[in-house]
């Protein structure tokens, strides 16, 4: 039927799927940093952590140019497209997985299904500038506040950990988005926690302010390491020698390096920018809108090849072309509103 999702099996016309062959032998990336040990509550756990993030806190904002009912509707929708996608992509992970091709990368996956090019010269750079981009943004929301993982079988274990991050994301973003817009209404600033000052006076307790600043840059330290681990299986994959021990003196050293200068870059070029909201808008539009709103329906479709004259077909396609279009206008807000912050604020300053 056009509108189910199809499993293994099905591909397979009922008869079990082959077992899946012995890995080849992996990188030091993929060895050191991608170790695959953890249950479905592990997955839920790193979706919960990278996804109910400080970010949320830049909502209110976004309320205040949508307005109740299109701010409203536009977090259902994104949790509904997001949940769906993500669900998709679980699905071709148990399906390759089952036929011995266990993908550890977005690229990985991008290239068995799409073909080399996507996941070296689309998939991966996205990804990695998307998740810098990420630590960047933390690194600049601590600043101012201061002032994959499963192990084999794969099946179910993706679906379960959705389940308890959407628990986490339903609460947490539509708490945030709405008690912060009914507070402060159009007046919401790209950082909420920055209403809570009004000519330098706070209009809270200190001690709520300072507890509230402390559990931010709790939660930032936290997602600060997961949206880290792309950047560090490139630099494993590069400086690490997969032969010697993990923490042998010819990996350490090289990886104690390359990770400070990776962790410096980024407070670096977040010292330089001073606009959180803006920069979450970027990462947005040019990082998080094809990832997630895009490609897993693409991945799917390339996958699975649904019936064109079935309602799966359409589905994805049409979600993968409405959130394209929505994208690029993001992309030009997004590079439009830096540009017009960029006269008020200037670089390195003090905010």
């Amino acid at each position: 039927m056009g509108g189910a999702q199809p499993t293994s099996e099905e591909v397979h016309d009922g008869k079990p799927p082959p077992l899946a062959t012995a890995e080849k032998e992996l990188d030091a990336g993929a060895q050191f940093v991608l170790k695959s040990r953890g249950s479905w509550i592990h997955c839920g756990y790193h979706l919960s952590t990278s996804i109910v993030a400080p970010a949320l806190l830049s909502l209110p904002f976004a309320f205040g140019s949508l307005g109740w009912t299109a701010g409203i509707l536009c977090l259902l929708i994104g949790a509904l497209v997001t949940f769906y996608s993500y669900n998709l992509l679980s699905l071709v992970l148990e399906h390759t997985a089952q036929l011995g091709h266990r993908h550890l990368r977005f690229r990985d996956m991008a290239n068995h299904t799409l073909g080399a090019r996507w996941g070296k010269y689309y998939v991966g750079p996205i990804q990695f500038l998307v998740c810098y981009g990420a630590v960047v943004g933390c690194t600049l929301l601590g600043g101012q506040c201061i002032k994959a993982t499963l192990a084999p079988p794969v099946k179910g274990k993706m679906f379960k950990g959705l389940c308890i991050c959407y628990a986490v994301v339903l609460t947490t973003f539509f708490s945030v988005s709405i008690s912060g817009y009914w507070a402060f209404g159009n007046l919401a600033q790209g950082l909420v926690l920055n209403n809570f000052l009004e000519d330098g006076k706070p209009l809270l307790p200190k001690w709520f302010i300072l507890m509230t600043n402390a559990i931010t840059i709790l939660q930032l330290s936290a997602v600060a390491v997961v949206y880290l681990q792309p950047t560090n299986e490139i630099l494993e994959r590069t400086f690490a020698d997969a032969k010697k021990g993990e923490f042998s003196a010819r990996n350490v050293v090289p990886r104690l390096i390359s990770r400070s200068l990776s962790v410096a870059v980024a407070t670096t070029i977040a010292a330089m920018l001073p606009f959180f909201g803006d920069i979450n808008a970027l990462i947005g539009a040019f990082g998080f809108m094809p990832l997630d709103f895009v490609l897993p329906f693409v991945l799917f479709n390339a996958t699975f090849k649904p019936s064109k004259r079935g309602l799966t077909f359409w589905v994805n396609t049409s979600i993968a072309v409405v959130f394209s279009v929505i994208g690029v206008v993001a992309a030009v807000a997004a590079v439009r509103q830096i540009i017009l912050d960029a006269k008020t604020y200037r670089l390195f300053a003090n905010v």
